[in-house]
């Protein structure tokens, strides 16, 4: 009799005991995910929109100084380049020494300036004697006049020297032209080393570029020409730097085809303060077309997650309500995805750090549809 009192106690503190369990789990299960203060400053949160449809299509180009901002260095005398002191791609400032010219016109100037100082000397001796004679009524005015031109004539032409000299800091020490950087910028270009003889129809020996703004040229196709348009907003990538977006627009576009390459040339001018378009890079071009469709909603790519062949979004009601919805887009281009239902305009989606979210939500509905 006593343990067939107790079998009926046994059983309810069993069932009861599994009931708290199921509970506790259930509880833990559908518990909410919330993001933590750290996680969220990781995150970036998009509003829905509603938008034009548009398509994407790139062009190639290649990035190249300004050359509205070069300057380019020829030599004004023949010699023999005996010293550079810079390579391509240095920065250079203002007045610095680059390269040392041996010029046997150096020599003939100086020759110049030595025999015009002996002559101007020889003259202010006859003019101080003229205007002594002047003075004693020996000499005529037209003398003292006389004296006094030859004078000023040959002050005048070893300045004349000087100035040429200076020009290109003639130093009578190694009896060479010194070459000086004429501005503050990069070097680009340079056509010069030790042993280089310079020629009257030598070209530029080499070009300073300040490069805070840089040329992107763009290749157009003829199929293109009709969605590109002076003004227009463009986004630029590199190999060098292949994540990351340059945004630019179109400042310049030629009327006359390129004979060689049958395209027409679009000119970007990009500001570089960062110095990472560097010319001679290659440069992919995106440019959005509208379409005939009508407004559409749209994300952001970035928003989109593909999980088990399906795409999903993590939609942001706040730290504590965040959803993992299926959605269904219609069309996308490398900008926006657009779709007709699954989300309303207005509502806000993850578009960075929301796969770790997602992953979250997905184990937490999967351990609730267990339990249930």
């Amino acid at each position: 009799m006593k343990h067939t009192f107790l079998l009926p106690i046994v059983l309810i503190v069993l069932v009861f005991g599994c009931a708290k369990k199921q509970e506790e789990e259930r509880q833990t299960a559908t518990e909410k995910f919330c993001l933590t203060p750290k996680l969220k400053e990781k995150i970036s949160i998009e509003t829905v929109q509603m938008l034009p449809v548009t398509e994407s299509f790139s062009l190639t180009g290649n990035i190249s100084y300004n050359s509205d901002d070069v300057v380019q260095f020829s030599s004004l005398y023949n010699g023999l380049i005996t010293n550079t002191f810079f390579s391509l791609g240095d920065h250079v400032k203002k007045g610095q020494v680059l390269a040392e010219i041996k010029s046997t016109e150096l020599n003939s100037l100086q020759a110049e300036r030595k025999s015009l100082q002996s002559q101007l000397l020889v003259a202010k001796r006859n003019l101080q004697a003229t205007k002594s004679m002047y003075e004693n009524e020996i000499a005529s005015q037209s003398d003292l006049i006389k004296g006094q031109s030859e004078v000023d004539v040959l002050k005048s032409s070893i300045e004349n020297v000087e100035q040429n000299l200076a020009l290109y800091s003639a130093s009578g020490e190694k009896s060479v032209f010194q070459i000086k950087a004429p501005v503050t910028g990069y070097i680009v270009s340079k056509n010069m080393s030790p042993g280089t003889q310079i020629n009257d129809n030598e070209g530029a020996l080499f070009t300073i570029s300040n490069l805070s703004k840089v040329w992107v040229m763009v290749n157009i196709y003829s199929m293109n020409l009709k969605d590109v348009h002076e003004g227009m907003e463009v986004k630029i990538t590199t190999p060098a730097y292949p994540n990351q977006v340059f945004i630019g627009k179109i400042a310049k576009l030629s009327q006359v085809f390129e004979s060689d390459e049958h395209v027409l040339k679009a000119r970007i001018v990009m500001d570089n303060a960062d110095l990472k378009l560097k010319p001679g890079l290659a440069a992919d071009v995106l440019i959005n077309r509208k379409t005939d469709q009508k407004n559409m909603i749209a994300i952001p790519a970035s928003a989109l997650l593909f999980d088990n062949n399906q795409n999903y979004v993590v939609v942001y009601k706040d730290d504590c309500h965040l959803e993992r919805r299926l959605i269904n887009p219609v069309k996308k281009n490398k900008d926006f995805i657009y779709f007709e239902n699954g989300l309303e305009v207005g509502e806000k989606v993850i578009v960075k750090n929301h796969l770790l979210i997602s992953e979250q939500l997905k184990d937490n509905q999967l351990k609730s549809n267990k339990i249930n």
